[in-house]
Formats: C-alpha cells, structure tokens, sequence
C-alpha cells in the first residue's frame, strides 16, 4: 500500500481566495471576512471584516479590510458558517 503524499496547506489557502474565512489568532482575537490575498507565509488580506469574541458568538467591530500576519495566525477555517450564523444572530 503506497504512503499518502503530504499536502501543503498553502494550497487550500490560495483555494480560498474570494470566499469567507474565520481567523482565530494566537492572542484569542477572532475574525470572519473574504479572503481577497494571502502569500508564502500565510498573511492575509480580508475584506468585509468583522472581529469577534465569545467563540465566534458576538460582533465587537465591523473593520472593513484587514491585514492579518501570517505568524499570529493560530488556525483558518474554510467551513465558517457556522461562525458567521452565531455572530450574526446574536
């Protein structure tokens, strides 16, 4: 049986491109906005950006577009419906 070949996750990040992601990062700080770019080091530039808190449960600020560092990046969801349905309806 063969070995299944590692995949890099840039590859679903740059597939992401344009659609919806929720950002949590290191500091606990969450964010759901469009991904418009991202680069080798996992930066990010998202687009009708609204910051979170309570686990993706209230709106603390509508920001508009925003520049996320690569490296205070804790995780990405490409599935942030979920997400957006909790903060939007509280």
């Amino acid at each position: 049986m063969a070995e299944p070949r590692p995949v890099n996750p840039l590859r679903y990040l740059r597939d992401a491109v344009n659609t919806q992601i929720y950002v949590r990062l290191k500091d606990g700080s969450e964010y759901l906005g469009t991904l418009l770019v991202t680069d080798s080091t996992m930066n990010l530039i998202l687009d009708d950006t609204i910051e979170l808190r309570g686990g993706g449960k209230r709106i603390v600020a509508k920001i508009g577009k925003a520049m996320i560092r690569g490296s205070m990046v804790q995780y990405i969801s490409f599935d942030p419906d979920k997400a957006a349905e909790e903060a939007l309806t509280s």
